[in-house]
């Protein structure tokens, strides 16, 4: 289980950082998305919580009150925290995108359609 998610994670982070260094904003989009998502779940997966069965959620009654008996909520929390401000900026810069796209009549970073020309 450990080895398929480092894979997904290795392979989300790679595929990103790929799509980031494109030249169309959306493709840059796509790979901050991306990234965000291999994010998520390294965090999700450096918890207990991610790889590890039969952890009670929360506090019971006849166990004792450590943490070998319990999973961790807080990764999850931050995780759930993530998504949502990840979709808000997401959100964000598809606005940004087609408001550039509208004034400047080009979806390239640099604002150039081709090699070395100016906008």
């Amino acid at each position: 289980m450990e080895l398929v998610l480092s894979l997904a994670i290795g392979v989300l982070a790679g595929s990103g950082v790929w799509l980031i260094l494109r030249p169309r904003t959306f493709q840059v989009i796509m790979g901050l998305t991306l990234l965000s998502y291999a994010v998520n779940l390294f965090i999700f997966s450096m918890s207990r919580l991610g790889l590890t069965e039969n952890k009670a959620p929360v506090l019971y009654e006849g166990a004792a009150l450590d943490l070998l008996h319990y999973s961790d909520p807080m990764p999850q929390a931050l995780v759930l925290t993530a998504i949502v401000i990840g979709f808000a900026m997401t959100a964000l810069f598809l606005v940004v995108l087609l408001a550039s796209r509208g004034m400047s009549g080009t979806d390239h970073v640099d604002g150039a359609d081709g090699e070395g020309e100016a906008p």
